[in-house]
């Protein structure tokens, strides 16, 4: 079968493969008809991560059932699915707590396992022809039968839960002001979730125009920072409460400095201390990592960076991090979407086929001709 491989830093290649087989009695096979391209697979596509060419891309999956081993029960030949980019067993301690972004089974060493993902565990990525699923009864979402919702659907993998998760660990509530940093997909999926929550403003800071023309779209405030300091900038529209009541990191690691030209790690971080009011909270799904090859210094290749904790103690915050546990809210997103009060897909910019793939990272990755969420049909 085709699919999508890690070359080097900044390629990445379609190429056959061997098809993936039944290894347990809990895997199905799932033949793929839409796949995404994260901005976390970005991170491996830069060479900013410990992956090693030959694995193959993608943690963002949907397709129909083709094989079903003997010990599932309620999958079934046929089905329609979407599979949480997290892979989890449903049955160790942080599984049966709701963390199934933590699983301690999948992974052994790690809490955590991942579709095509480094560190994160022996399974390959979805961006191919087909892929196998462990732990099918646990790990498959059934949708409905058809093409409907396609997009909506695809994005209940990772970026719409993710988006959901952040507000979920700021504890986003009812007319509350959010600032969200970010407005790449998991940032735009943030705003539009802390809106579906009932925030009474969203403030969304990037300095890409079509993300932030996005996030204008769905009634957020866009923010410039190439403009000037985002916190200022959001600081003197909350006057009244010195901040925003929450604020959300959906940039990561890689975040860049006002002028936009070069990385500090802790920027997000910092400018959220900045932005948020005394006694506000943080969520930080945005991805950070314990090693960094291309870190700009010597102690963020380590993972540590120059948090600024005094302030953030002096403001009384408090913060949530970690991946998003996708199987905590997915259910309940795909029912919205179905019943018409979510559509997630305003984000998605291209449709193309799996062979379009190495273009596609290229032009995702340097922000170019509206790349903005790139879903690929094998």
């Amino acid at each position: 079968m085709k699919a999508v491989v890690y070359k080097e830093p900044y390629r990445v290649a379609v190429e056959e493969v061997p098809e993936p087989e039944l290894q347990h009695p809990a895997d199905v096979i799932v033949r793929i008809t839409s796949t995404a391209i994260c901005g976390s697979d970005l991170h491996m596509y830069e060479g900013r991560t410990a992956a090693e060419p030959g694995i193959i891309f993608g943690h963002e999956n949907l397709g129909v059932v083709e094989q079903v081993g003997d010990g599932v029960t309620a999958i079934k030949q046929g089905d329609r699915v979407v599979m949480p980019f997290n892979v989890a067993c449903g049955f160790c301690l942080n599984c049966t707590r709701g963390h199934t972004g933590f699983c301690l089974t999948v992974n052994p060493g790690f809490a955590g396992g991942a579709y095509g993902y480094v560190s994160m565990g022996p399974y390959p990525g979805g961006q191919a022809e087909k892929l196998r699923v462990p732990y099918a009864d646990f790990n498959c979402l059934k949708l409905p039968p058809g093409t409907e919702h396609e997009l909506d659907f695809v994005l209940l993998a990772d970026i719409f839960p993710t988006g959901y998760h952040g507000c979920e660990l700021a504890e986003v509530d009812l007319g509350e002001s959010v600032a969200v940093f970010g407005a790449g997909p998991v940032g735009l999926m943030a705003a539009y979730s802390a809106l579906l929550r009932g925030a009474a403003k969203v403030f969304v800071v990037d300095r890409v125009p079509e993300r932030l023309q996005k996030a204008r779209d769905i009634g957020a405030v866009p923010i410039d920072f190439t403009w000037g300091n985002a916190a200022q900038q959001i600081v003197e529209q909350c006057a009244e409460t010195g901040g925003a009541d929450k604020g959300v990191d959906a940039v990561g690691y890689q975040a860049h400095s006002d002028s936009g030209t070069k990385e500090e790690p802790a920027v997000v971080l910092n400018s959220l201390i900045e932005t948020v009011r005394a006694t506000g909270m943080l969520g930080v799904p945005g991805l950070y990592v314990p090693a960094d090859p291309g870190a700009p210094d010597e102690q963020s290749k380590q993972g540590m960076l120059l948090v600024s904790i005094g302030r953030m103690f002096e403001k009384g915050l408090r913060m949530g991090t970690g991946q998003c546990d996708v199987k905590r809210y997915n259910v309940q997103l795909r029912d919205l979407i179905i019943a018409g009060g979510a559509t997630p897909s305003f984000v998605v910019s291209h449709e193309l086929s799996l062979d379009e793939a190495p273009m596609a990272y290229e032009k995702f990755d340097k922000r170019v001709e509206g790349f903005t969420k790139v879903v690929l049909h094998p």
